[in-house]
């Protein structure tokens, strides 16, 4: 393994390049930072995960690779799995119709799995809120939850570059079991003529989309991804068209990390995305992928040590957007 990434850019008139060193600095940083999170309470599968796992990998364009901590333990992808199925539903249906009739754009300041917002506002925010993702799951098309899931996992395995993902069962039967606040939402929306088709079918795929094993080594990779226009490194295959991956980045920044996305900006300051199952994906626009694992979640959900690896990186390397 390279124990480096050149960053290739210039700041202040430097060069900047990310080390091992300064990646396992990181770590050590976000680990201090464990033992204030919970693991995800609400899902009965999650709640037994070992809340002191954290890992970071970092994947830059030229296929070098930076690891520490724990970035080959599968977790499940959780809210991460909205940037796949964002990007499958904006082929199916067309960006226009999406983001006109379905979904919004905006951050909302309230938590992901919020009722509120409804009862003024039928149109969810964005597509990364639980509404919103689950409006977006209902845009895919398929016949049934299998043909949709199926078209999910093979997608998600390109993006990470691993065939062998695959889905997790008991934390897949474990959401559907306690899933009724998000049958709540999907209910609500189908009331008000936003979420197309039969809601059990939708739901059913909407929990196993969420409940697919990765790692922090795969959403390093998916990241990097986004962060190369949507094209892979390696062979610059277009898996993404590239007005949708800076969409999706955009996206990203402003609603990517729930209610604390506007805190993250500021602290961090560049796009992001979170799962309860304690993964992050960031991708630097030209740089590089960078995944994180850590299940010990705050209070708005995201990784507690995650986050403080990534404000370590971002001060570190001077790399924040703003």
């Amino acid at each position: 393994m390279d124990n480096f990434i050149s960053m290739n850019w210039q700041k202040g008139g430097r060069s900047e390049m990310l080390t091992e060193e300064i990646l396992k600095d990181a770590l050590h940083y976000g680990k201090a930072f464990t033992k204030l999170g919970k693991t995800a309470q609400y899902i009965p599968q999650l709640k037994e995960v070992n809340k002191y796992y954290l890992g970071v990998c970092a994947m830059d364009l030229d296929g070098k690779v930076l690891e520490a901590g724990d970035t080959r333990v599968p977790f499940t992808i959780q809210s991460i799995s909205k940037l796949v199925s964002l990007i499958l539903a904006i082929r199916d249906c067309g960006a226009d119709h999406l983001f006109h009739e379905k979904v919004g754009v905006e951050p909302t300041g309230d938590p992901f799995n919020s009722i509120v917002k409804l009862e003024t506002r039928t149109r969810p925010f964005n597509p990364f809120i639980n509404a919103g993702a689950i409006t977006v799951a209902s845009c895919i098309k398929g016949k049934d939850a299998d043909e949709k899931f199926g078209r999910f996992l093979e997608f998600t395995r390109k993006l990470c570059d691993n065939d062998a993902i695959e889905l997790n069962h008991p934390v897949y039967e474990s959401e559907r079991a306690t899933g009724d606040r998000n049958r709540a939402l999907a209910y609500y929306l189908k009331a008000s003529g936003i979420l197309e088709g039969d809601v059990e079918e939708c739901l059913d795929f909407y929990f196993r989309m969420c409940s697919v094993d990765v790692t922090a080594h795969d959403i390093a990779h998916m990241s990097l991804v986004l962060a190369n226009h949507g094209a892979d490194p390696e062979d610059q295959e277009e898996l993404i068209e590239p007005q949708y991956a800076k969409a999706i980045r955009a996206l990203m920044l402003t609603c990517g990390m729930y209610d604390g996305s506007g805190e993250f900006a500021m602290t961090v300051g560049f796009p992001a995305k979170s799962g309860v199952g304690g993964g992050i994906a960031v991708p630097l626009v030209d740089r590089m992928g960078i995944g994180v694992f850590g299940p010990a979640l705050d209070e708005k959900g995201n990784s507690a040590g995650g986050i403080k690896i990534l404000e370590y990186l971002s001060n570190k390397m001077d790399i924040s957007l703003f």
